[in-house]
């Protein structure tokens, strides 16, 4: 079976695309794994299938990691996700929704930024005290969509990601599921920079909009930075938090805001 495809990119975190409303093809996680191959297939972080919704929003995303798992979240793809969408509706949209497995998402559009009300974050855990790479290390932890482990370093071009982030990952305090991990370098009072080892992915990409809102959640909790909270990623974009708070000083929502790009499309062979 011949489908189109099309491959898009939010901050460098990329995605192979499909419209898939009509529930005409299902994808497996070996065809997921495949698609995403950067040498055998069209090369993509993870895979997104737009598909007809079931509780009154515009659309359904799913999303699969590119070793074949779904995952219920993901930030970079979601805004993908949005962009692409909005081409499908009659009218080019300034706003519409859509279903994911944390919730139903709300997204906004600015030429090629797009805004989602990213929900409420879940699971915020008081900093623990691991062993990594041999040496104790302070880890965060708050739920964003799907889990993010932060440390806090003084210099982020110093980590070694690959190595340290898989540790941490597959660290037995994040069993059984595990955790992305990210490590954070304050440039500034409410400026960040950010690399992340995903999980799914197993290895660093060029940007984590979940991971980009746990670091900014996690430094305002730290040490008080006020919203807007902007974030370097590892593909070079800067990309921006808005963090709200209900009476009593929680956090109750999260706003992400960052670029989504169309690169090409295409027809493949499932």
């Amino acid at each position: 079976m011949d489908i189109r495809f099309t491959k898009m990119n939010g901050a460098g975190n990329d995605f192979v695309v499909f419209d898939n409303r009509s529930g005409g093809f299902s994808l497996d996680g070996s065809a997921v794994a495949r698609l995403c191959d950067r040498h055998r297939g069209v090369g993509a972080d993870g895979l997104l299938s737009v598909e007809a919704a079931s509780s009154g929003a515009d659309f359904r995303m799913r999303y699969y990691n590119s070793d074949g798992g779904e995952a219920e979240m993901c930030g970079n793809g979601a805004r993908c996700f949005a962009r692409f969408a909005a081409r499908l509706m009659p009218q080019m949209p300034g706003f519409l929704s859509f279903e994911t497995q944390v919730g139903v998402i709300f997204a906004t559009f600015e030429g090629d930024l797009v805004t989602l009300e990213m929900g409420q974050p879940q699971d915020h855990r008081a900093p623990q005290s691991l062993s990594l790479g041999g040496f104790p290390c302070q880890v965060h932890f708050i739920n964003t969509g799907v889990p993010h482990a932060v440390v806090f370093v003084s210099d982020i071009e110093a980590v070694d990601v690959q190595s340290l982030g898989s540790e941490l990952r597959w660290h037995e305090a994040f069993a059984p599921k595990g955790t992305n991990a990210n490590f954070v370098q304050v440039l500034a009072s409410g400026t960040l920079a950010v690399r992340t080892y995903e999980r799914g992915v197993e290895g660093e990409t060029l940007a984590c909009g979940t991971g980009v809102c746990a670091s900014a959640l996690l430094h305002a909790v730290e040490t008080g930075a006020i919203s807007p909270i902007l974030v370097q990623v590892r593909g070079g974009d800067t990309m921006r938090v808005d963090l709200e708070k209900n009476s009593e000083g929680a956090f109750v929502g999260v706003r992400l805001t960052g670029p989504a790009e169309f690169v090409f499309e295409g027809v493949v062979s499932l």
